[in-house]
């Protein structure tokens, strides 16, 4: 008959205890810190933040130049814009517009 002391029954049981926990602690680290762990997708939600906040300025500006565009849509003309555009575009002034000359 074998008989274990006191002792190996503790110890295996010590073993047994802190190995499950050096498993639980390896899976807990990773799922904080690993490539899929709750860093990463606290890092992921801020970009995605800031990348929706860089969509909505772009979906503005697209909006203010499709109705600039579509004021010079040749069914719908608007006099001011076609006034605007081709002095811009001419280099030209009105004799009634006030011109600020600035130093350089």
């Amino acid at each position: 008959m074998q008989s274990r002391s006191r002792l190996q029954t503790i110890l295996a049981t010590l073993a047994l205890h802190l190995g499950a926990a050096a498993v639980i602690g390896y899976f807990a680290y990773h799922a904080y810190n690993g490539d899929h762990g709750l860093v990463a997708r606290r890092n992921y939600e801020q970009e995605m933040r800031g990348l929706e906040s860089d969509l909505a300025a772009l979906k503005a500006q697209r909006k203010a130049i499709e109705n600039k565009v579509s004021l010079l849509a040749p069914n719908q003309l608007d006099p001011d814009m076609l006034d605007e555009e081709g002095r811009r575009q001419l280099n030209f002034i009105n004799g009634k517009d006030l011109v600020l000359l600035r130093s350089k």
